[in-house]
């Protein structure tokens, strides 16, 4: 894509494009190019490599604004953006724009995550893929999901938020959710937004590896959440409790909690987004707008075998 992308924003005047060296480089070379003065930022690659290049601007405290070129599995917040199906020349286009709208992030521990935040089954999924390295793509991850069908034991959660609170039970899954997307190929919360000021909780009971693969089946449409065994509250901050020190995703990465109780928050409107033309509404009132002479760094990222 590197020799497409440098085109296409050299024809709005941008030229400085800077590549990542490793996985997780990404986070370095954002808040470099903050440093330098960038007050847009262009990010090519996959949700893990968007959300570090976001947690990278949040951290800072900067205003800088990011856009977004999918190059990932899923590329679930550029869905979000509706800049999945735009075209390079789309982007860079927007990219010297002035519009601009400002979305909601979600807060865990030290880190901010811009898809979801995910307990139990996708843990699984993401330490199965760890331990699977003669597949790569799409299908690693197919084959690590059935897999953990059949063996992922369940985890144990209590939940709590401002208007309710569920006793220690135990669930297939339980995420927390700031958009609708999820995995690459789930619409996980429907009504979900980025620009409501909540975060969605989705809990999904557990039960058996068949009925397990029914519901990821119905969670492609979205229609898992009509089943009683899928519970959806929508709030601005949820505690979660856990028997033990959990695992939990954010955006694809895997990570330890600090405790057994986890606290998510909403933080809204933190993030100023390019989105397609046919994305977000942009430009509430009263916002002020985005700097025309910026620039656009656009990232690619590598992966270490």
């Amino acid at each position: 894509m590197l020799p497409a992308i440098r085109s296409a924003f050299a024809r709005h005047g941008m030229t400085d494009v800077r590549t990542t060296r490793e996985s997780g480089d990404e986070r370095n070379v954002a808040l470099a190019a903050i440093t330098d003065g960038s007050t847009t930022i262009v990010c090519v690659g996959g949700d893990g490599t968007i959300g570090n290049v976001a947690d990278a601007i949040l951290t800072s405290s900067s205003d800088t604004r990011l856009g977004v070129i999918p190059a990932g599995t899923g590329n679930d917040f550029a869905k979000t953006l509706g800049t999945a199906g735009a075209s390079l020349e789309v982007v860079a286009r927007r990219s010297v724009e002035s519009s601009g709208t400002r979305v909601d992030v979600g807060r865990v521990e030290d880190r901010f995550f811009l898809n979801s935040c995910g307990f139990g089954f996708d843990v699984a999924v993401l330490q199965e893929l760890a331990d699977t390295r003669w597949l790569s793509g799409r299908a690693v991850y197919l084959y690590s999901a059935l897999r953990q069908l059949r063996r992922f034991r369940g985890v144990n959660v209590a939940i709590q938020s401002s208007s309710a609170k569920r006793e220690r039970s135990l669930y297939m899954m339980v995420l927390i959710a700031n958009g609708p997307y999820f995995g690459g190929a789930f619409l996980i919360a429907p009504t979900a937004t980025i620009t409501d000021g909540c975060l969605d909780a989705i809990a999904v009971a557990d039960t058996s590896s068949v009925k397990r693969l029914g519901m990821l089946g119905a969670a492609t449409s979205g229609a898992h959440t009509t089943s009683r065994a899928v519970s959806v509250e929508r709030a601005p901050e949820f505690t979660l409790g856990f028997d033990d020190v959990p695992f939990y995703e954010t955006d694809g990465e895997l990570h330890r909690a600090e405790s057994a109780t986890v606290t998510l928050r909403c933080v809204p409107r933190a993030l100023r987004v390019i989105t397609g033309d046919a994305g977000l509404k942009e430009q509430p009132q009263g916002e002020k707008p985005a700097e025309i002479n910026t620039v656009t760094f656009a990232f690619t990222q590598t992966r270490k075998e």
